[in-house]
């Protein structure tokens, strides 16, 4: 363990032991129910801690929880509920915060964990995050994420330990102190009333050539994922962090339907499928965005490739490659600039999907393929470099652009094919913008649509574009109610539709139009699009 964080654990343990004296043995026998239950075995390695009470708790503003290591008497985890979550309000930068000034590292031989490093340990150039507020390390990511250690829902307290510090085999006790949690008579959980023994093993990667590391003998690896600790996970980042960096076996991780309220942060996976229950039936939500969790004071994000990883959405893949993501929910809790997934590398696929964010509720960086999925968000719906190919998908929002385009040449940009979008009755949408942001443009930003459906689309269709140099598409776009053509006499000047020959059996044959056609089947060929990859459902 570090050794800084082992000193802050056996300080902890020295302040617990006059506290624990004061607890009986009494303690949370007032019709509370835990979970884990006490004394519970085979329990998963990323469980969460419940207490449901008789009355509606709520969280205190004090007071801590502790987890212990039942054989050697040492704490495992500490959560001081006197630190706030995270930040309210947003921050001012100032003309210093610039990109990093070499590629971000993703490079690792180890994964960082909170049991081996201190959160908030600097990467990429950042400076150390704060340690004034809560701070867990996720996915290996050491500058940390601010998050809710107690969360109440109708009777139910949920404690969220940082990620990663319970092992295998090993037996638990935890301890509460009476302020972490208000409810008429909790007195709070004293030593041996709640204890815990984790599972003897997880899911074993070790196969014929070593497949995770070299070639070899590669074999699929299927793992589940329940919230009621009845599969080898209680969440997904903890199926996730399960696999090793880059993978070549494949990894089948199945969600069961259910609410999973966790900020996933996962980086340098390869050939995972995470395949849940149904976009109605596995949630993935946190509330989590830009002012929560925001990027370091000095270093900027997203806009060029190999930056600092931004730390706002719920969900977040990040320098992944050949994922499949399907039949599942992220949506975020909060406003702002909050993504309900990110996505970041190529090769990533998702299918039946829904995303809600707000203020971008999809970035998708890379080489990103969509379909039969569904987008909800605000301004800027969609954000990213890169390629996005979306099909028979459909897009929702509250009356802004649904794309901020920034690919640049040899790129592809956004490109819809079959799909629809849908602004609201008294604030038309467009489909997208490619304005200057911190003085930087996009000459190659490229926006297509081809055979899609709109309903209260403002007429321009694409706006706020500065550069004549875009490329802005469209064909045979259809009104969602009438079925008939839209009117596209004022979009927006640089914007062109497509009259493809042979395609439309309106249009005469000229070098215009048959320059068109090609177009058209570049445009609906996905591996025309993706540089060659040609995506398919598992």
């Amino acid at each position: 363990m570090n050794s800084f964080f082992h000193t802050v654990l056996r300080t902890a343990a020295a302040a617990a032991s006059a506290v624990l004296a004061g607890f009986s043995l009494a303690s949370c026998m007032n019709g509370v129910s835990y979970s884990p239950a006490n004394k519970a075995k085979n329990v998963n390695i990323d469980t969460r801690l419940e207490l449901t009470f008789p009355e509606i708790p709520e969280v205190g503003k004090s007071g801590f929880v502790r987890v212990f290591d039942a054989e050697t008497g040492e704490i495992v985890d500490s959560l001081d509920l006197s630190l706030p979550a995270g930040l309210t309000e947003s921050r001012t930068y100032g003309p210093e915060c610039d990109y990093t000034k070499v590629p971000y590292d993703y490079s690792r031989t180890t994964v960082p964990t909170n049991r081996n490093t201190v959160p908030g340990t600097p990467s990429g150039g950042a400076e150390p995050t704060p340690r004034d507020m809560q701070l867990n390390i996720i996915g290996g990511f050491t500058d940390g994420f601010r998050f809710y250690p107690v969360i109440v829902h109708d009777r139910t307290a949920t404690i969220y330990l940082h990620n990663n510090v319970l092992e295998y085999g090993h037996t638990y006790y935890v301890t509460i102190d009476k302020d972490v949690i208000d409810a008429e008579g909790f007195a709070g959980v004293g030593p041996g009333e709640w204890k815990f023994t984790v599972k003897p093993s997880g899911p074993d990667f070790t196969s014929s050539g070593d497949a995770c590391a070299s070639e070899g003998t590669h074999t699929a690896r299927h793992i589940t994922v329940a919230a009621d600790g009845s599969g080898d996970f209680n969440t997904l980042q903890g199926a996730l962090d399960a696999v090793p960096d880059w993978c070549k076996d494949t990894t089948v991780i199945t969600v069961a339907a259910g609410d999973y309220e966790e900020l996933v942060y996962v980086r340098n996976k390869s050939n995972i499928i995470v395949k849940g229950a149904g976009m109605d039936a596995t949630r993935v939500h946190y509330a989590n965005n830009e002012v929560f969790n925001p990027h370091p004071v000095l270093l900027k994000t997203n806009e060029k490739k190999g930056t600092f990883p931004e730390r706002r959405a719920a969900a977040a893949f990040d320098n992944c490659t050949d994922m499949v993501l399907q039949d599942i929910c992220f949506t975020t809790d909060l406003t702002g600039q909050a993504e309900g997934l990110l996505v970041n590398g190529d090769r990533i696929a998702l299918y039946d999907v829904r995303i809600v964010g707000s203020g971008d509720a999809l970035q998708a960086n890379g080489t990103v393929y969509m379909e039969g999925c569904e987008v909800i968000g605000s301004t800027d719906t969609i954000l990213g470099r890169g390629t996005l190919y979306s099909f028979r998908c459909r897009f929702f929002n509250d009356g802004g652009p649904f794309t901020w385009v920034r690919n640049f040449r040899p790129a592809y940009g956004d490109i819809f094919v079959e799909c629809h979008f849908e602004g609201m009755p008294d604030r038309p949408a467009t489909f997208g913008r490619s304005g200057m942001n911190r003085s930087s443009g996009y000459p190659d930003a490229e926006l297509v649509l081809i055979n899609c459906t709109t309903r209260y689309i403002d007429p321009v269709g694409f706006k706020d574009f500065t550069h004549g140099t875009v490329t802005l598409l469209e064909y045979n776009t259809m009104d969602a109610d009438t079925g008939l053509p839209v009117d596209t006499s004022n979009r927006h000047p640089w914007s062109r539709r497509l009259r493809p020959a042979g395609i439309d059996p309106d249009v005469t044959a000229t070098p215009a139009t048959v320059a068109d056609s090609l177009l058209y089947v570049t445009y609906t060929d996905p591996s025309a699009v993706l540089s060659g990859w040609t995506p398919s459902r598992p």
